[in-house]
C-alpha cells in the first residue's frame, strides 16, 4: 500500500520498525469508555481504513470548532517590488505547480511578491495543516509564556496535568519536551490495528484522556528525540489548563487576530471536547505565511508589539543534542546532509527522508515542514518567507520533491551582498 497524503500512515508519519527495547514495552491497561464513544471511534477508523484502501484519506471530519480570524480581515495584495526577478518567480511557480501544490506565496521585505493558487484553489480555501500545526503549538506556548500563564519552557507539564503527579517518570516531562519531541513517548509507526494506542490516540472521541493515562513512555524524558503526534496533542491540554480557555479561542484571540490572519476551523474529538493540536487545523495559506512573518520579525507584529517573549524565537530555532535539525516545532538548516526526515534518524527508512540537493544558502533558515512537503521557509537574513501548501508531490525514479530548491532559487535571485 502506498503512502498517500491524507492516509493514516502519512498523518502519523510512521517509521518502518521499532527497536526491540521499545517494542517489547507493554502498553497501559486501556481505559473503559461508553459504547457510544467506542462506536464513534470505530466508525472513524473504519472510514479512514476503507478510504486508505482506495488511496484516499479521511477527507471529512466532524465535529469542527471555529477558529475565527481577524475581524474585517483583508488578504494581502500582491505588491511586487522588483526585488525578486520575474524569471525567478516564474520558475518557482512552475516548480510548485508541477509538484501538486495548492498554493505558493512569497513575501519579501514587507511585501507580498507572489501569490499563486493551483488546481482550482483560491486564497480563501482552507487547507489541512497536517503537521504545520506543530509549529503553531510552539507559538501558542510562547504566547502563554508572554501572558504569564506558563512560567517557563522548563516548567513540568505535571504542574498542569495533575494526573501525572506521583508518576516519577512523567513528572520529569517539561513543557519544552512537548515541543522538541523529547517527551519520551512511544514514537509514531504505521499501525492498522484499531485497538492500537496510536490509532486510539488519534481518532478516539476521548483521545486526550487516552494520551494522558495510556500513552506509553518508553524513554527518559529529555534523553531521546522521537517524533510523535502525542506530544503535540498534549499542547491543547496544556494551553487549556494553563489559561482556562479553549484551544481554538486561544489561537484565534492571541495569535491569528493580532497578526491580521484569516481564520478557519480545527478538529475536536467530540462536541465540546478537546481540539487536535498536533494536526488538523484548517486555515487558508496566508495564515501560515503570516505566522512565518511573525517569527521572522522575532515575535513582533507591527503596532501590536511583541507577542512572544524575548528570546523565544531564538529558542525555537535551537536544536538539541538528540536532534540538531529540530528545535521547538520547527526544523533548522543545520549542517548539510543530502537527506533527512522526521523520525529518529537511527530508525527512519531512507525512502522517507526528504531530498536536499544542496545546502541551504542561508545558515539562519528555519522552516515549518508538514506532511506532503507542506513547507514555510523563514529566512531572517534575507527578510524572506516562502509558503508552499498542497498534496504529496509526485515521485519517480528521476524526480522528487527537493526541500532546498525553492528557497535557494529565490535567494540566488535576490540582490544580496556577498558575505566577507
Amino acid at each position: 500500500m502506498t503512502c498517500r497524503t491524507k492516509f493514516l500512515v502519512c498523518i502519523l508519519l510512521g517509521v518502518t520498525s521499532l527497536s526491540p527495547a521499545i517494542s517489547d514495552r507493554a502498553f497501559a491497561e486501556p481505559l473503559a469508555f461508553d459504547t457510544a464513544a467506542e462506536e464513534l471511534y470505530r466508525q472513524r477508523f473504519d472510514r479512514l481504513f476503507g478510504a486508505a484502501q482506495r488511496g484516499l484519506g479521511l477527507e471529512t471530519y466532524e465535529p469542527l470548532e471555529s477558529v475565527p480570524g481577524a475581524a474585517g480581515h483583508a488578504y494581502w495584495s500582491i505588491a511586487p517590488s522588483g526585488s525578486i526577478p520575474a524569471a525567478a518567480l516564474a520558475q518557482a511557480r512552475h516548480y510548485a505547480e508541477r509538484n501538486n501544490s495548492s498554493a505558493l506565496l512569497i513575501w519579501h521585505d514587507g511585501a507580498l511578491e507572489a501569490a499563486d493558487y493551483f488546481k482550482g484553489n483560491t486564497a480563501v480555501d482552507l487547507i489541512p495543516s497536517r503537521s504545520l500545526a506543530k509549529p503553531m503549538t510552539a507559538v501558542a506556548v510562547g504566547r502563554a509564556l508572554a501572558l504569564g500563564a506558563i512560567k517557563s519552557l522548563d516548567q513540568p507539564v505535571a504542574d498542569f496535568v495533575t494526573e501525572w503527579r506521583g508518576d516519577t517518570q512523567r513528572e520529569r516531562i517539561l513543557v519544552r519536551h512537548l515541543l522538541d519531541m523529547r517527551a519520551g513517548f512511544l514514537p509514531q509507526t504505521a499501525e492498522m490495528d484499531p485497538s492500537h494506542i496510536l490509532n486510539r490516540a488519534y481518532l478516539h472521541p476521548y483521545h486526550g484522556e487516552i494520551i494522558i493515562r495510556e500513552y506509553p513512555l518508553v524513554d527518559e524524558p529529555g534523553s531521546r528525540y522521537e517524533y510523535n503526534n502525542a506530544a503535540s496533542e498534549m499542547v491543547a491540554i496544556l494551553i487549556e489548563r494553563a489559561t482556562g480557555r479553549r484551544y481554538a479561542e486561544f489561537l484565534s484571540t492571541e495569535i491569528l487576530q493580532p497578526i491580521g490572519a484569516p481564520g478557519g476551523s480545527v478538529w475536536v474529538n467530540r462536541e465540546g471536547g478537546l481540539a487536535h493540536s498536533g494536526c488538523c487545523l484548517l486555515l487558508p495559506p496566508e495564515a501560515w505565511l503570516r505566522l512565518g512573518v511573525l517569527l521572522l520579525q522575532d515575535g513582533h507584529w507591527q503596532d501590536r508589539g511583541a507577542l512572544l517573549p524575548p528570546g523565544f524565537v531564538a529558542a525555537m530555532r535551537q536544536g538539541t543534542a538528540e536532534n540538531k535539525y529540530y528545535g521547538l516545532g520547527v526544523y533548522i538548516a543545520g549542517p548539510y546532509i543530502a537527506r533527512r526526515g522526521f523520525a529518529n534518524p537511527e530508525r527512519e527508512a531512507e525512502s522517507r527522508r526528504v531530498l536536499h540537493s544542496e545546502p541551504y544558502l542561508a545558515d539562519d533558515l528555519f522552516l515549518f515542514d508538514g506532511n506532503a512537503n507542506q513547507v514555510i521557509y523563514i529566512i531572517p537574513s534575507r527578510k524572506l518567507v516562502i509558503a508552499r501548501t498542497g498534496n504529496t508531490p509526485p515521485r519517480s525514479a528521476t524526480a522528487e520533491w527537493d526541500n532546498s530548491y525553492l528557497p535557494n532559487l529565490i535567494m540566488r535571485s535576490l540582490h544580496f551582498p556577498a558575505e566577507p
